[in-house]
């Protein structure tokens, strides 16, 4: 069994989702000169027209000149449920280009992590 990069929630409300390094880690770990950020912040669709909507704010965190995704973090409606297949990715070397050649499926909050 390997235990690196497991996979990790929170099941609260909102649920919080994470893999691998945080900023300030990646930042220790390689330079802050060789890690991007990208950041994403919108509203679940599944309450976007409810009045109780139910904000979401996602996270890569990326290594490297081939911005290799050293962490996934996530807050929000389903986050719980996208996180495993994230994993998959990561642990396989997953690089920012990789999660860009994916073709989004929308409307959903995953797509999120694949068109920042």
């Amino acid at each position: 069994m390997d235990y690196q990069l497991v996979p990790t929630v929170v099941f609260s409300h909102p649920p919080i989702g994470t893999i691998g390094l945080t900023e300030p880690q990646a930042i220790a770990q390689y330079g802050a000169e060789n890690v991007k950020v990208y950041k994403s912040s919108f509203t679940a669709m599944y309450t976007a027209v409810t009045s109780h909507r139910q904000p979401c704010k996602m996270k890569l965190v990326c290594a490297g000149p081939e911005e290799t995704v050293v962490g996934l973090h996530g807050i929000g409606f389903a986050v719980d449920e996208m996180i495993q297949g994230f994993g998959v990715a990561i642990k396989m070397g997953a690089t920012k280009a990789d999660f860009d050649s994916v073709v989004a499926i929308h409307p959903t909050g995953s797509e999120e992590f694949v068109t920042m």
